[in-house]
């Protein structure tokens, strides 16, 4: 009879509301996590700035150390936990510690894996270990593991999704509360929804290191956050929810990846969706990733995308993973192989949502439609509505066409003399 397997010993670098989330899972279920692995859970030490801080957990047990360097390079740890967050400083010199002195790495870090994955994925391949991720794209929905194992067998055609729920909940709480943009961001800010720099969440950066992280394991490329369009939700007024769902259609900070003729494309930008679509049915904080593959189809996954529970979850499921003994490169394939994307420099074209204020003057609708065509624009459906004071809102969905034909056009509305203040204009995505 063979001797049963040493446990997995962790250290966990990060006591913040994932770490503790962590330590709730393995002290509350010891017993299912051994069973389902093959082997005990424990953790042996842990680590964050404040010691003395109130914490949701019983960490006695556990050897204490201020630097995440010295946690990282302990003997008793065999796996190096990190959820401090930050893709500098500590976080990136404790999980480079942890790999040079042969640890495994399971990590909640996105920015880390944006600016730094390909080359602590070479690190972690030069030294026969293992970087595992699942917690850094939207919580607890396990998309890393349905691009590299599920649909491994597929050439996967687009990656798109709403991956950031503080986003999420914004523009939907204005749609159902009728409440403008800088009220709802103070409320989100009130709640504890928020970055503690905003520009994080509303500006499309959280979301962008995740849909590169994304884009690098779908299409066997290097990450290239550098290359992501990214553009907020910061503009986004009440009126435009409105109009957009008049026209059928939701507003969602989404993010779009796919290859085309024109190279890889990477946005994370407000689009309108069909308010029919499981995209434009998605509500308040949840994320939801749609993934496209040539065999399989389209396949929807949702759920919380932060929150102790959910990104603890994602943590522990890799753990379980690295203590049954599963390990796979980090990106899905030996870093070497991976390809430097050729970033693309115009994108597919698409139909796209214009909201102008046109004025109150004879051949006013002429003379913009006449704008739309020079610029090679088509229109497919209008709607102009009631005057307010000396002007009128209108609404036009064009046929597919590209971004630089729509920016054209609106920069040559100021030449006409109907339209005032700032013409919105928004990509059409089709799910």
């Amino acid at each position: 009879m063979s001797a049963p397997a040493s446990p997995l010993r962790l250290g966990i670098a990060g006591l913040g509301t994932v770490g503790i989330g962590v330590v709730k899972i393995v002290q509350r279920h010891a017993d299912l996590l051994a069973a389902r692995s093959g082997r005990a859970v424990q953790i042996t030490a842990v680590s964050a700035r404040d010691r003395a801080k109130a914490r949701d957990a019983d960490l006695s047990a556990y050897a204490w150390e201020t630097d995440p360097v010295a946690l990282a390079t302990r003997d008793d740890v065999d796996v190096f936990v990190e959820v401090m967050g930050g893709h500098e400083g500590a976080a990136k010199a404790a999980t480079e510690a942890a790999l040079r002195t042969g640890k495994d790495v399971v990590t909640a870090n996105k920015a880390l894996l944006a600016h730094h994955g390909q080359a602590l994925a070479e690190l972690a391949e030069a030294q026969g270990r293992v970087i595992r991720f699942e917690a850094a794209v939207a919580g607890g929905i396990p998309v890393i593991k349905a691009l590299t194992e599920g649909l491994a067998g597929n050439r996967i055609r687009r990656v798109m999704g709403v991956m950031n729920g503080t986003c999420n909940y914004i523009l939907t709480r204005m749609e159902t509360a009728g409440l403008p943009y800088d009220t709802v961001f103070e409320e989100a800010r009130q709640l504890g929804y928020l970055e503690a720099d905003p520009t994080l969440d509303v500006g499309g950066i959280d979301a962008g290191h995740k849909l590169s992280i994304l884009s690098a394991i779908a299409f066997g490329t290097r990450i290239s956050f550098a290359d992501v369009v990214l553009e907020g939700i910061e503009r986004i007024s009440i009126d435009d929810i409105r109009r957009a769902d008049d026209m059928g259609y939701k507003i969602k900070l989404l993010g779009v990846a796919q290859v085309t003729g024109r190279g890889l494309e990477q946005r994370m930008t407000p689009c309108l969706v069909p308010s029919t679509s499981p995209l434009g049915q998605l509500q308040g904080g949840t994320n939801m990733v749609v993934l496209e593959g040539d065999s399989v189809g389209q396949i929807v996954l949702r759920g919380a995308g932060a929150g102790e529970g959910p990104t603890a979850s994602a943590v522990m499921g890799d753990v379980v993973d690295l203590a049954r003994g599963f390990r796979m490169p980090t990106f899905g394939q030996p870093a070497a192989t991976l390809a430097d994307p050729v970033a693309a420099v115009v994108s597919a074209p698409a139909p796209y949502y214009l909201r102008l204020e046109l004025l109150d003057k004879p051949g006013a609708l002429a003379k913009v439609a006449a704008v739309l065509g020079e610029a090679g624009v088509s229109i497919s459906r209008l709607r102009q509505y009631g005057h307010a004071d000396a002007t009128a809102p209108v609404l036009i969905v064009t046929h597919k066409t590209t971004r630089d034909a729509i920016d054209a056009a609106v920069a040559a509305f100021a030449a006409t003399g109907v339209v005032a203040g700032e013409t919105v204009a928004l990509r059409i995505e089709e799910v």
